[in-house]
């Protein structure tokens, strides 16, 4: 079966992106030129990672990273929303740093902010502390290690912090702060994988690596091949590695991590050629728990795991000046309903800025763009249906077309807003489930096995046990973990 079935039949918008039927995108910043008038930043050259937070208004905070290479050059950007959705400011609140890559939310509403370089001893990556509500300078925090930073993923039922390295022979640390909430002093530590994926960890010597890469302190220490994105959701993380296109998941309570997505075993175990190259920056929906994965290479698509592990294209970036560019920072505004992402190196002058939106007509530019996309994304259910009337306005229930934000305002920065090109699914109905990627029958069952705990079955074994115990039991649901591949394949 056809890989791309969200996509089948969709057409390029204005923008240049093909969108499932019912969703819709907008242009909310160009890199180099000024979000709004009167901005007090232009907004950052190569946007990467990025994260949310809600504001006391109702508006909400988005805050990006520039991956510029150049000291003092890269940095943060927060750009400020109202409770209409409306662009009306944009401000640095870190400045001196570079190469900034991925990063993380915390739980008490801060942005941090990760440097991947690797210079030698004592001269590689840091991670930055960044308050998104005000203009600034983050905070360096070096009981987090020097290396090349990556992502960053905050538990806080645990009390850690998750940390990726972006190297071929990378680690997977774990950061215990002495007090949580205070990021200054702590226990940094490495993973080490046992053959059944079970985690446990061993201590850094030396964080600051003036003796040394912290990758090297930590005899028997579990390599991944070029860490990438992390994120929490509900005790579970989600964990990508781009060398060998792996997506992982960390269950955070039972210290256990496993392959979830491979190409080879997508093909083997749904009878198509696993969609998702290039894998790295990783979101996941704050409601329906489904990740979304970012391709640096591939075909530029964001792509959707579904709850078996099936992997479906749900955005594609077609035209020409994303041809060697990268998707970069996916993340979702705080209702759910508004998903963010850049093209990071998306190259636009003259004409093409025009079709931008008329702020932007005549201006030259290069180096990023970035989006804003509305529609039903709760309604995916676990088959990648979208449930519900996903009709034009991008919104099976209306909530979505509500404010200048939503999928209905056609406004915004630039007032660019396209809703998905004719060739699908009629735009006043919803998606058939006709239109459901992967295989069905006994290979769908050995598909939903095949991989062991898939986004969020582990989370849900563990209600049906508790459910059990009280004498709630769905064993009818339950999938069992002990099917398919050993679990710690793919860390040998």
């Amino acid at each position: 079966m056809r890989a791309d079935v969200l996509l089948e039949g969709r057409e390029a918008d204005e923008l240049g992106l093909v969108l499932p039927s019912g969703f819709s995108a907008r242009v909310v910043a160009v890199a180099g030129l000024d979000p709004v008038d009167d901005a007090a930043s232009a907004w950052p050259l190569f946007p990467d990672g990025a994260a949310t937070f809600a504001a006391d208004d109702g508006g909400w905070f988005h805050t990006v990273n520039s991956e510029v290479g150049e000291e003092g050059k890269g940095g943060v950007v927060t750009l400020r929303f109202d409770e209409n959705g409306e662009v009306t400011d944009a401000y640095r609140v870190l400045s001196q740093s570079r190469n900034n890559c991925a990063g993380g939310p915390t739980p008490w509403g801060t942005w941090l902010s990760c440097e991947e370089f690797d210079d030698g001893a004592g001269r590689a990556g840091r991670v930055f502390e960044c308050d998104p509500d005000r203009a600034g300078e983050g905070r360096p925090l070096p009981a987090l290690g020097r290396f090349s930073h990556e992502a960053v993923a905050a538990d806080p039922e645990g009390q850690h912090l998750y940390l990726s390295e972006d190297q071929p022979d990378g680690l997977l640390y774990r950061f215990t702060p002495d007090e949580w909430g205070d990021l200054g002093s702590g226990l940094l530590e490495a993973a080490v994988v046992s053959a059944e994926g079970e985690l446990s960890w061993s201590e850094v010597p030396d964080p600051s690596a003036q003796t040394g890469n912290t990758r090297y302190q930590v005899p028997g220490a579990t390599t991944f091949d070029g860490g990438e994105g992390l994120w929490y959701h509900e005790g579970l993380i989600w964990f990508t590695t781009k060398g060998d296109n792996k997506v992982r998941q960390i269950d955070t309570e039972a210290q256990t991590i496993e392959v979830i997505y491979e190409p080879e075993a997508h093909e083997r175990l749904h009878g198509v050629a696993g969609p998702l190259t290039g894998v790295d920056n990783v979101t996941v929906h704050p409601e329906s728990g489904r990740a979304f994965v970012a391709e640096d290479g591939g075909n530029m698509e964001l792509v959707v795991l579904g709850t078996d592990g099936r992997a479906v294209p749900f955005l594609r970036f077609t035209s020409s000046e994303h041809e060697g560019s990268e998707v970069t920072g996916p993340c979702f505004d705080p209702s759910g309903r508004r998903l963010y992402l850049s093209s990071q190196r998306a190259r636009l002058g003259g004409d093409d800025l025009g079709r931008y939106g008329d702020r932007y007509a005549g201006l030259e530019m290069s180096q990023g763009v970035t989006y804003e996309i509305s529609g039903p994304f709760a309604d995916l259910d676990g088959d990648l249906v979208i449930s519900g009337g996903a009709g034009s306005d991008g919104a099976g229930s209306g909530e979505t077309g509500s404010g200048s934000g939503g999928a209905d305002s056609g406004t915004g920065v630039g007032g660019s807003e396209v809703e998905s090109g004719d060739g699908g699914a009629d735009d006043g109905e919803s998606l058939s489930p006709t239109l459901v990627y992967g295989a069905v029958g006994a290979a769908g069952a050995t598909a939903a096995a095949g991989l062991g705990a898939i986004a969020l079955r582990k989370r849900r074994l563990r209600r049906e046990g508790e459910d059990a115990a009280s004498g709630r039991g769905r064993s009818d649901e339950r999938v069992d973990p002990a099917a398919g591949p050993t679990s710690g394949e793919g860390f040998r």
